[in-house]
């Protein structure tokens, strides 16, 4: 194996998606290929996929009018040394899904995106302090891992989910040193409003930015954003995963007066202007209009999780309960003993389903897909039941 800790994403590694210890030899762990909502293997096995590459694509994998628009940008050369037309044809189309967006920035990877975002925060403030909640990329200013200075991590504290008491002490107590707010607004649930209201309003208090991580729920919650359906105001959105169907590319974005600020600091990355992501983006919110898609998902996942709730409630000593919204949502599961038999059982059945948050429906779900993964859970889950309560 020459590539190190096997494989470069690290969500991708056996042990994130079977779990740790001796796995059987019969598990998928390399593809060769994906279509519509299915994937296949090294040796030919065809999968159904809930986990639909980490939640970057939305469509489906390769959908046909986000290839052919990847193709031809591809075959006009990818890449060169102007900006792109494609960069700024592609903000003003986010700027008409998104009314907040008045200008952006382009980037490779999510990561990235709310690194830049943090950035921009401090420039605008003069402060350093960042409170944060969710998962928002491995980059040291969110970091707790080894090999990020202790003076970095001190900048660093967390909120949590849902918590307006603990949110608002950790806000004034951060005081006037906090440059920013950054939250994912879905953290296993979605999020209570008063607590996105509270969180704007101690902000704006302190003279501080929020800003929305919207990796995960951009083109999935609401046409405009989490902001659009569940309040929250943020001063900066970024965006990244479905936002090109899984062609690497992702944005922050705001005010044009917030944006303009990017000329004080920099952030600069030479792949973000290779515009067959910026084509595949653009042929992406296409669809994303044609089709209303996050009612499209609201619809096929409200049937997945309606489903999940029913397992629980037939299976409490396996399942502890459901998480996430319809879009994107998983079981908990009692002990990760559990959810690894559960991962593992499954894709033997030929069904990938993610043993920890999330799983997503695309559009190319279909209702029977849909009763399918859960017939194969149900199966799972009555197997690995009976054994377990032995």
């Amino acid at each position: 194996m020459r590539v190190a800790g096997f494989t470069s994403t690290g969500s991708k590694r056996p042990d994130a998606l079977f779990g740790e210890g001796d796995l059987p030899e019969d598990l998928p762990l390399r593809m060769t290929r994906s279509e519509g909502c299915r994937i296949w293997d090294e040796t030919g096995r065809e999968f159904l996929d809930f986990i639909m590459g980490l939640g970057a694509v939305a469509l489906g994998y390769r959908h046909p009018s986000v290839t052919r628009a990847a193709v031809e940008a591809a075959e006009r050369g990818a890449i060169g040394s102007l900006a792109p037309v494609e960069e700024e044809l592609l903000a003003a189309e986010l700027g008409a899904v998104m009314p907040a967006l008045e200008q952006v920035r382009f980037l490779k990877t999510g990561a990235e995106a709310v690194a830049a975002a943090v950035r921009l925060a401090r420039v605008a403030t003069g402060r350093d302090r960042v409170l944060g909640c969710g998962y928002h990329g491995w980059l040291d200013w969110c970091s707790r891992e080894p090999g990020v200075p202790d003076a970095v991590r001190a900048l660093y504290d967390e909120i949590p989910f849902n918590d307006i008491e603990r949110a608002t002490t950790s806000i004034r107590h951060a005081g006037d040193g906090l440059a920013a707010v950054v939250i994912e607004p879905v953290v296993n649930a979605a999020p209570d409003p008063n607590w996105l209201r509270t969180i704007r309003a101690e902000a704006t208090r302190l003279g501080a930015l929020v800003i929305f991580d919207e990796i995960k729920t951009a083109f999935r919650v609401a046409p405009a954003g989490a902001a659009a359906r569940w309040g929250g105001d943020p001063d900066l959105v970024v965006l990244g995963k479905a936002l090109a169907n899984g062609y690497p590319l992702a944005a922050v974005g705001g005010s044009r007066k917030l944006m303009g600020r990017v000329s004080e600091t920099w952030i600069s990355s030479t792949m973000a202007t290779e515009f067959v992501s910026l084509a595949a983006a653009r042929a992406t919110l296409e669809v994303v209009r044609e089709v209303n898609l996050p009612a499209r998902l609201a619809e096929t996942g409200a049937g997945l999780l309606i489903g999940l709730e029913r397992l629980a409630r037939n299976y409490p000593s396996c399942v502890a309960g459901v998480d996430g919204i319809a879009e994107m949502c998983s079981l908990r599961f009692s002990d990760s003993g559990l959810s690894s038999r559960v991962a593992v059982e499954c894709a033997r059945r030929g069904l990938l389903f993610k043993r920890t948050a999330y799983n997503f429906v695309s559009l190319a779900h279909r209702p029977a897909d849909v009763d399918h993964a859960l017939g194969i859970l149900d199966e799972v889950l009555r197997r690995v039941s009976a054994t377990h309560a032995d």
